[in-house]
């Protein structure tokens, strides 16, 4: 039985991420990797990213610096799609990932900006 900060957590991320990409994901549970999937689900979007002191934008922000640094481009990509869609215009997108090339080093955001501009395009396709 779901709880409540599942339900919550399950409805943020699809706003953020999108109906197909959570469906996606949902879809390869089983009972292996169903814990982490519930954990991801409570506590990152549950927990956190259903508070209210930054908004839905600020913490994309956040997450592109630190998902480019850890050099994660499955996430980066998806969660570039989620700053759009949290209303982040590209030339923040732009200006976090140089962010990144000083504090994070240079190949994270050469990395980085190669993805954000696939991404962005397929985007611009309809993809």
């Amino acid at each position: 039985m779901a709880s409540d900060l599942y339900e919550k957590g399950l409805k943020v991320r699809t706003e953020v991420l999108g109906e197909a990409y959570v469906k996606k994901a949902l879809a390869g549970v089983d009972e292996f990797n169903r814990p982490l999937q519930e954990l991801v689900t409570e506590y990152c979007w549950g927990a956190v990213w259903g508070r209210p002191e930054l908004s839905r934008a600020e913490r994309s922000m956040i997450n592109l610096a630190m998902i480019s640094v850890l050099n994660r481009p499955h996430e980066l990509k998806a969660h570039i799609r989620g700053a759009i869609t949290n209303g982040v215009p590209r030339e923040k997108i732009r200006e976090v990932l140089l962010q990144v090339a000083i504090y994070g080093g240079v190949p994270a955001a050469v990395d980085s900006f190669r993805i954000a501009r696939e991404t962005l395009a397929e985007i611009d396709a309809g993809t």
